[in-house]
């Protein structure tokens, strides 16, 4: 709630007029939406691993898919803030999402 209101806080007062305010603006919206993301991702890691000794893992899986799935959507906003954005390129994006995810997965 801290990190909404923040940003909430930020595009109230601060007008978009210089890169800067672009920037942290959408550093605040990523770390809002990995503050979201993050237990989301852990109530349902809770769902699907009951054992009490995948709690550790669970957190961690949950932090970075949180982090993983809010940077895709910060970058996609970006796109098109920058007028670039097409669904190709969203297509990509997700994909390499997907394709990081996998990577941390196998590395285990």
């Amino acid at each position: 709630m801290l990190a909404w209101g923040s940003l909430l806080l930020f595009t109230r007062f601060v007008p978009p007029q210089t890169v800067l305010a672009f920037a942290a603006f959408f550093l605040l919206l990523m770390l809002a939406l990995t503050c979201t993301f993050a237990p989301l991702a852990y109530a349902f890691g809770q769902r699907i691993f009951a054992s009490r000794r995948h709690h550790r893992i669970t957190w961690y899986y949950a932090l970075r898919q949180g982090t993983l799935l809010s940077f895709a959507i910060v970058l996609n906003l970006i796109l098109r803030a920058l007028h670039s954005w097409n669904i190709i390129m969203a297509l990509v994006i997700v994909g390499a999402a997907v394709i990081v995810e996998v990577l941390f997965l196998a590395r285990k």
